[in-house]
């Protein structure tokens, strides 16, 4: 697994690291299953989540086990952001939140993405 706890102004965040994995649709549903084992082992609406996916193609393929984990992992996650979502996958993206309902927050970059989900 990638992803791993990292912290930011005092706060605990899940980064989950599906970035650089460019065309590699199973190298993502591999490190999505190991991420969801994690969330779903935090208190409920505690997990503050920071999903990377930079340099990674996020097709149609996708979707459904993307909104599965989302489905599953929801009632522990507090906040997300997420990195690289852009165009097509943006669209996907905002289907996704349509679909499971669990909002995201979309960020250019990494730290703005930390320091909002450190606030609170």
């Amino acid at each position: 697994m990638r992803s791993e706890w990292i912290e930011h102004k005092g706060k605990k965040i899940f980064y989950q690291n599906f970035s650089r994995n460019f065309y590699n649709s199973a190298a993502v549903k591999a490190e999505l299953a190991e991420v969801q084992e994690v969330v779903k082992s935090q208190p409920l609406n505690s997990a503050l989540v920071l999903s990377d996916f930079r340099d990674t193609n996020v097709g149609s393929d996708l979707l459904s086990d993307m909104n599965a984990a989302s489905a599953a992992t929801k009632a522990h996650v507090r906040k997300t952001a997420v990195l690289g979502v852009t165009g097509m996958k943006r669209k996907l993206a905002d289907l996704l939140i349509a679909i499971t309902g669990q909002p995201l927050k979309y960020f250019d970059d990494i730290e703005s993405a930390k320091n909002w989900l450190a606030e609170d």
